[in-house]
């Protein structure tokens, strides 16, 4: 897994102050997309121990912070990291966090090497973005298509377990 950027404290990748992490590597390669140079899984550095414990280290040492955002690229482009890099942040922080992806929630329930993640996701934004749906008055997705998809961790882990987020 290959980290493109940490942007320490953000205000448009969800509600709240948020540690926005973004990760390289992505197959959907949206038209319009607004980060192309985040779908080569070469780009960045590699995100070594080293590397996640200074992140984990600047979450923990901000009291302001209300949760961590992971982008990209798409995070679910290598799942198997993307759960290890998941679990590691929330057991380790505490924090509430938001994911961007590609794909749809329906998908990833679906698969079984991308479900393990959504464990630790307390909200998924999903969806490709689609230029022709492009929307800048919604917040937190850049095309209509896409959705703020909350997930409720008390119970199985289904689409009984998900609620739409609405009026934001």
């Amino acid at each position: 897994m290959r980290l493109l950027n940490v942007y320490k404290e953000n205000i448009s990748d969800g509600p709240g102050l948020r540690y926005s992490i973004y990760l390289a590597g992505c197959r959907h390669a949206c038209p319009g997309c607004h980060n192309p140079e985040s779908w080569s899984p070469d780009g960045g550095i590699l995100l070594t121990e080293r590397v996640l414990e200074d992140i984990i280290e600047e979450i923990r040492s901000n009291p302001l912070l209300d949760g961590i955002t992971v982008s990209g690229g798409d995070p679910f482009f290598d799942p198997e990291a993307l759960v290890k890099l998941l679990c590691r942040l929330k057991e380790e922080t505490g924090m509430n966090i938001w994911c961007y992806t590609g794909f749809t929630i329906e998908y990833l329930l679906r698969s079984p090497l991308h479900r393990p993640a959504l464990e630790y996701i307390d909200v998924l934004v999903d969806g490709p973005f689609v230029e022709s749906l492009l929307d800048p008055r919604l917040s937190f997705r850049g095309s209509s298509n896409q959705r703020l998809i909350e997930i409720d961790h008390t119970q199985p882990l289904s689409l009984e377990a998900i609620r739409m987020i609405e009026g934001l």
